[in-house]
Parts: structure tokens; sequence; C-alpha cells
């Protein structure tokens, strides 16, 4: 059926169950419509939740998928009312292929809060077809969910800032935490922390990460830039850091108290977290009544916030720290990611190691 229910052929890996193994797969793209752009894609990005996304952790999830949001390439097609784009741009295409357009969140360039947002893979097209992400050799995607990438950045390390990138500078510049001379901790050292940390550094903060592996202390301050290091289970450490923080962005996907994070912060402070654990975390409300601190959240960005992200790096250099690997390393990946064994995303070279099955 995959393969036929679009007029394109298209290739690409796939999980079949929730296993999570990947495996080559025959299946098809739509056409370019007068408003699509299609490109070759080059690379695309691993994030963490396409563990999650192809091992159904979060539920919900369709099989076969072809999972992948963080996908650049060059275009190859527009179609007759693109204006943005012409064959041979840079380009990329993040967690969302769709939106309803016509919401408050829609008018606001918020298309990510919309809540009939199409996303890049496991979801379906508004003519109930399926979406199939960047592990592939093509994408075709409508102009406006498609974000232009400066001949600056290196495709290869641009990719991971589609989902890692605009997931810690969306918060940055909401909360008001992008004002120079504000500090900031980082909770995590990951995909999503060292980000943090390049994003927070190019705005002028002071950094702070936080972290349970003292092992990253020099790797955070010598090779990231961060300003300071705190192990979050020393006590001592993190007492002597109570009330020095304007905001907090909290990464880590994994179960951690919240109250000695709410410690850190400064009267006013703001706790934003981005990681998504899969159970619910305590929340101690006297830790936000004592100084009106606030725990907030947020979740990638609108595609106009999405393209001025991209063009914030390319003027400060700011590329994701990656490992490239061959496609028929993926699952291994995938096993590596799962024990954060990476430094700190996997991104596949799509161009030069995807081969298509006779």
């Amino acid at each position: 059926m995959a393969k036929h229910e679009h007029p394109v052929a298209a290739f690409g890996w796939a999980a079949r169950d929730s296993s999570g193994h990947l495996s080559p797969f025959n299946f098809s793209r739509r056409a370019t419509g007068e408003n699509d752009v299609t490109f070759k894609v080059l690379y695309c990005g691993i994030c963490h939740s396409d563990l999650h996304s192809i091992r159904n952790e979060w539920g919900g999830s369709t099989y076969p998928m072809v999972p992948g949001h963080e996908v650049v390439g060059v275009v190859t097609e527009v179609g007759s009312k693109v204006t943005k784009f012409k064959v041979g741009d840079k380009v990329g295409v993040g967690c969302l292929v769709g939106s309803c357009r016509s919401c408050e969140s829609c008018a606001n360039d918020l298309e990510n809060y919309c809540p009939d947002t199409i996303a890049t893979y496991n979801s379906k097209y508004n003519d109930g077809t399926t979406t199939h992400g960047g592990y592939s050799n093509i994408m075709v995607a409508d102009e406006h969910f498609v974000v232009a990438i400066p001949d600056s950045l290196p495709l290869d390390g641009a990719a991971p800032l589609l989902c890692a990138g605009i997931t810690v500078y969306s918060p940055l510049r909401y909360y008001g935490l992008d004002k120079p001379g504000l500090h900031v901790g980082v909770v995590g050292l990951g995909g999503l922390g060292h980000m943090a940390v390049k994003f927070a550094k190019a705005m002028g903060l002071k950094v702070t990460v936080i972290s349970t592996s003292p092992s990253k202390k020099q790797e955070a301050i010598e090779r990231l830039g961060a300003d300071s290091f705190l192990d979050s289970r020393d006590q001592e450490d993190m007492q002597s850091a109570n009330g020095t923080m304007d905001g907090i962005i909290d990464t880590v996907s994994a179960i951690h108290p919240l109250q000695p994070l709410l410690g850190l912060l400064k009267s006013n402070g703001k706790l934003v977290m981005v990681g998504a654990p899969s159970k619910p975390l305590q929340l101690p409300a006297f830790s936000l009544l004592m100084g009106r601190k606030a725990l907030g959240g947020s979740l990638i960005g609108g595609l106009k916030e999405t393209q001025e992200m991209i063009n914030f790096a390319s003027e400060h250099s700011i590329v994701s720290d990656i490992e490239v690997i061959p496609m028929d390393y993926v699952n291994k990946a995938m096993e590596r990611l799962a024990r954060a064994d990476v430094r700190y995303r996997f991104v596949i070279d799509i161009e030069n190691s995807l081969k298509i099955a006779a």
C-alpha cells in the first residue's frame, strides 16, 4: 500500500512494530503540488523522540513508520506558486509539515501549538495518507513549513537545529531569558543541553551547567564555554548556588527532583521544562511560593521563530556537536542513544549511505 499511496517512488528505513527495529522500506511521496517544495535529503538528525516513537513508548505509534524530523537537503523541484525557494536552495524541515493555518496559534506564528498540527512522521495529512520522515531519500512539504539553511552553516551540523536547537532557543526568547548578563542554568548536557549552552552564551548570558555527571564538568566549561558547573547530587555544591539564577532550562527526560532546582532561582526566577519525563514529577508548591517563582514549559517553535533561530545560529556559527553515521548503523545508534552514549547528536548521512533496495 505504501508504495502505491502516491505517484512518486521513495525509499527509506522504517520500523514495522514496537521492537523499534528499522529496516529498508519502499514507499511513496506525493507529486510536487503548487505550494510544495521537493528536496533531496542529504542528512537527518536522530532525535530522542524518534527512539520513543519507534518503540511506541509514548503510545499512539502506527506502523510502518519512517522517523526523522531534523531533515536537511537541496531543493530539486518547486510548485508553481512557491515564492520563497528555488531549485538548488539548501533547506530543512523540522517537526511539522502542516497545521490548520486559521486558528489563533497559527495566526500568531505558533503553528507548533495548533490543535491540528501535522507531524513530520507518525501523523496523517488532510487527505488521510501517512506522513513519513527524513530517514528517506526525498521529502515533499508545503513551502510554509520549509526553512532556508544559510550557506554558512554545514548541513550535517545544522540538521539538529530543526528540533534540538529550536526547542531551547524558543524558551530562552519567550521567557525573557535572553538578556545579556542574566544567569541561566542548563539542566542536563545532552542533545538539548549542549545546544542550550551554545545559544545562551551567544546571547551574552552567564551559564551554569547542572548535571548528575561530574565527569562532564571539563567538557561543559572548556569545550562548550559554560561559566560554571554544578553536580546536582552534591548538596553542598547545590546549596552554594541557591538564589543565584534568573532562569533554568531543564532538558532532562528522566524522573528527577524539582525542589533543588527551584532553590537555585532568584525571586521571580523561572524554571522551564523542555524535557519530557514519562511519569509525573513532584511539584513542591511551597518552593514556588517563596520567591514568586514560576514553572513553565515549551515545545519547539513556530516556523517564523525557527527561521529566526537558524539565522541567529548562522550569525554566531552555532551548530550541533554530531557523530555522522551511515544508514545501516541506525539500529546500533538507537541502542547507544538509549544509553546516552553520544556526544551529542547522531546525524545520518542519507546521501552517501542510503542504498535503495532492488
